[in-house]
């Protein structure tokens, strides 16, 4: 029974970066030395790719920059892997990858992964600039500041993506469900790693306690004890532990976390070997909580979300509520190189406690509950303003808004009808605009905050209305 720490980080990459779970450096020594035992097998293979090397540097048609060409190698090779967790970082990528685990750091506040040859969002952290700007978990990035990201890797993108604080990003988004891709502009800004946010809720009499999780980094299990010890000691008759929209991090954190809910009776994770063996990790609780305990999830809980969500489930059968989770099941060591860039490179598969592997098929929950429609609004991008006998996909858009917040329209197909042009006055005499019955800019943000405003307010989250009553009846 093997009760070491697990040193694992499930990265939230840059978070613009290529996601995945990212192992320490002891693992990584006793694989080296595996590996250097094979070196002398390997002399033909690496004289080969030496001579190419020499070939192209001293010989080439025109002088090639000696830093380039080794990247590219490496970036060469990794691509035969098609793993798109597994990436190069240069020097300036490897201390970003290493800041978005602190306190906080400077980008859109988004994971990207690659998914058959698609650049996906997994999900944008809480207030973030990706959050506010309307970018979605599952969205699709096709463009970048008007090119194409077709043929690029992972990591080309998102250097395309990043930017110093104040300067914008164009980002074309295919959505399901969307006859168009949208438009979405984020203005790159500080990304604070505030990742526990913690409250008391009453649901039929009682104070239940809960815990949101945005991601897990460095101070995240210091935060969530502080956070339960004071809830306990409210005399909570339950808990919500929230990991929606939860791109992963540090496993460490979990590993503290799960210590105050997974017992020793069995694994709260297995790593899985190339060789096919496998080594499980245990807590050493003895005994669980004396109030009942449910896990909110949802297609943004990724990586070490889903270790927690996987092994709450597995181990000690907490109910998971929400939607199925993103699916991601390798981990990831990043290896710095002398130059202080790093490759990260899987190395083993992570399974539940009952030995399942999740990649791309993700955790089921035991109680689906979907978002409700404020949830799965588009933004608008005004170009010019919309009224009366237009029809788009932006009417509809907006119709799809302003139902949501409760603003009656006849019709959501994108047709701009009387009863369309009633709901937007109203919704403008309620919001101090002038009742002019057509949306221009100013309308379409105001649209938009307040869904932002009605998204934050725990009547409007059916997931988390679901869970209080789960817990008290």
């Amino acid at each position: 029974m093997n009760r070491k720490l697990l040193v694992i980080c499930m990265t939230s990459s840059l978070i613009v970066g290529a996601g995945g779970t990212y192992i320490g450096m002891n693992i990584w020594e006793e694989n080296k030395t595996k590996s250097d035992s094979a070196a002398n097998s390997n002399a033909t293979v690496l004289s080969k790719v030496d001579k190419a090397y020499n070939l192209i540097l001293n010989n080439y048609v025109e002088k090639v920059d000696k830093a380039e060409l080794e990247e590219g190698a490496i970036k060469g090779m990794l691509s035969t892997l098609d793993d798109p967790y597994s990436v190069y970082m240069d020097k300036d990528s490897a201390k970003q990858f290493e800041q978005a685990l602190d306190s906080s750091f400077e980008g859109i506040g988004a994971e990207i992964s690659a998914e058959d040859d698609k650049v996906i969002i997994v999900s944008p952290i809480k207030d973030s600039p990706a959050e506010k700007a309307g970018i979605k978990a599952n969205d699709e990035i096709v463009k970048v500041d008007g090119e194409s990201v077709q043929g690029f890797d992972l990591y080309d993108v998102t250097q395309k993506i990043r930017g110093e604080k104040g300067t914008k990003v164009e980002l074309e988004i295919v959505r399901q469900g969307l006859e168009k891709p949208l438009q979405i502009a984020v203005v790159r800004d500080e990304v604070p790693q505030i990742t526990v946010h913690s409250s008391v809720k009453r649901e039929g009499g009682e104070n239940i306690g809960y815990i949101e999780i945005t991601s897990f980094s460095q101070e995240t299990a210091s935060e969530f004890h502080k956070a339960l010890q004071e809830q306990e000691q409210q005399g909570i008759a339950g808990l919500i532990l929230d990991v929606r929209g939860n791109p992963g991090g540090l496993l460490t954190s979990v590993n503290e976390i799960l210590g105050e809910f997974v017992t020793l009776d069995k694994p709260y994770v297995q790593i899985e070997h190339r060789d096919g063996e496998t080594e499980q990790f245990y807590s050493d609780l003895k005994q669980k909580k004396d109030y009942p305990v449910v896990v909110l999830v949802d297609n943004g809980s990724a990586s070490a979300s889903e270790i927690m969500a996987g092994a709450m489930k597995e181990a000690e059968n907490y109910t998971l509520i929400g939607e199925k989770t993103f699916g991601k099941g390798t981990v990831q060591q990043a290896v710095p190189m002398e130059d202080g860039s790093k490759i990260k490179l899987t190395l083993f598969k992570w399974l539940t406690p009952d030995g399942n592997w999740i990649h791309k098929k993700g955790i089921e929950p035991n109680l689906e509950v979907e978002k409700s429609a404020l949830y799965k609004t588009h933004p608008l991008q005004i170009e010019k303003t919309l009224k009366r006998e237009m029809n788009t996909e932006q009417v509809k858009y907006a119709q799809e808004i302003l139902t949501s917040l409760g603003y009656r329209t006849d019709r959501q197909d994108g047709y701009f009808s009387s009863q369309t042009e009633i709901a937007v006055k109203a919704f403008q005499g309620s919001n101090n605009l002038t009742e002019t019955g057509t949306i221009d800019a100013n309308t379409a943000e105001k649209m938009q905050q307040a869904v932002r405003t009605e998204m934050q307010k725990d009547e409007n989250d059916m997931q988390l209305q679901t869970a209080l009553r789960y817990i008290v009846n």
